[in-house]
Order: C-alpha cells, then structure tokens, then sequence
C-alpha cells in the first residue's frame, strides 16, 4: 500500500480501537518497522490528529476531537471527488452548482502538493445533459432541497402529463436526479398516497409548514411502498 493509504488504515485502527496500541502492535499489523510507525503517527498529529500516548505507552485517537487529518485522500478518492462535484456542477440548478464549484475549488486549495497534482491533472468528466440554467424548475429546486432537510411540507402549483394545474400540498422524502430531471418523491395529502412530482412541472413551490411525521419515517414507508431499496445509492 501506499504511504497515503497506510497513514488512513493507521487512522482507521486507532480510531476503532478504545484502549492504547502498542507501537509493536500497530507496525506488525501494518508491516512496517517501529520506528516507521513512530513517524507515522507524528505526521498524522502534524496533520491534526488528536493522537495521544508515547513509545512504550501506547495510543489512543482522543475521542470528540479532530478523527482525520485534514483531506487525506487516496488517489482514487480524489478522482471519485472530482467526478461527482463536476457532475453536480453540469446537472444541478444553478445555486447548488455553484456550491459544486465553490466546494471543489476549495479542495483542491487545501490538498497536500502530491495530492494536488493529481486533483489538478484528473482526467474524468461528466458527460451527457447539462443543465438548462434558464428553466423554471431553478427557481424552485433551492426550495424543494431546503423543505427536504427542514421537514417542511410543500405548497406547490404543479401541472401534469397533460397539461392540467393543480395545486398540491406534499410531504417531501427525497429527490432523485434523472438524466432529464430531478424527480420529488413525496407524500401527496390531495391523494393520500405516495406520488412523484418532475420539478420542470413545479411552477411554484412554497413551505407550507411542518410535517406531521419524521422524513425517515416516510422514506422508509415509500420504500416498502414502491420497492425501492435507497440502500444501494450509498458508497
């Protein structure tokens, strides 16, 4: 392994453990020398690592304190990072692209020399549709993702296949982004039932107050409902 990944599977063992590790212990299970290891942790404290202990002690990861040095990734992580943020910078409404953009361009201003070359020579893009900045469900898509974390219902004025307005008060539980468009999962209180609503055909989305029930207490009912299994979107 490389030094990068040994330094987080060091992270990792202390981290799970409760009682101090021997410097014997962590560099046998690690294969390196002791006096490697001693190294390793002092570049991890250096990192931020609230590692307590010394040789002939033992350590210990200090719980409620920093867990990870700051951005030490794998290579491959970066990659995945980059991919994903850039994704998002393509296909999402303009206010959560730009917190793409911001997140990644923050990321790659932090990340070690070594870390940094990779991150900026990267060779993966995101192809395929990209986001009409001008359509109307950009202006209801910040709404949407904020009655989503708040547990807020949604007044919305929403027009269907066929071209008829209704209005509906719903209880968001997630948002799914299509290749054409995000799609809200949600309790309809109209139909007593679970619906799917394509935000290009929200004209208005308005908070409406709470929901009666907690959102994971729904998903998880839309999931049985529908046999969706979200587990599998989860690294």
């Amino acid at each position: 392994m490389t030094r990068t990944e040994r330094l987080l599977e060091l992270m990792q063992r202390l981290r799970r453990s409760r009682q101090p590790l021997q410097a014997h212990t962590l560099a046998e299970q690690l294969d390196i020398s002791v006096r490697t290891l001693y190294r390793d942790i002092e570049t991890l404290r250096r990192q931020g690592a609230d590692i307590e202990g010394e040789a002939g002690v033992g350590y210990v990861l200090k719980k409620g304190g920093p867990t990870l040095p700051p951005l030490m990734f794998r290579e491959s992580e970066i990659e995945a990072l980059v991919l994903g943020l850039r994704w998002v910078g393509r296909h999402a409404d303009p206010a959560l692209a730009d917190d793409a953009r911001s997140a990644l361009s923050k990321i790659g201003a932090i990340l070690p020399p070594r870390l940094a070359s990779i991150f900026d020579e990267h060779a993966l893009y995101p192809a395929g549709r990209r986001q009409n900045t001008e359509s109307d469900e950009n202006s209801v898509l910040p709404t949407v993702r904020a009655a989503l974390r708040e547990n807020q219902r949604l007044r919305l004025d929403y027009t269907d296949g066929e071209g008829h307005t209704s209005q509906r008060i719903v209880w968001p539980l997630a948002l799914g982004y299509f290749d054409e468009t995000p799609v809200l999962a949600a309790w309809c209180e109209l139909r007593q039932d679970f619906r799917h609503f394509r935000t290009d055909r929200m004209q208005r989305a308005q908070p409406a107050g709470p929901c009666p029930l907690p959102r994971l207490r729904m998903l998880a009912e839309w999931q049985r409902h529908t046999g969706v299994d979200l587990s599998r979107y989860d690294p």
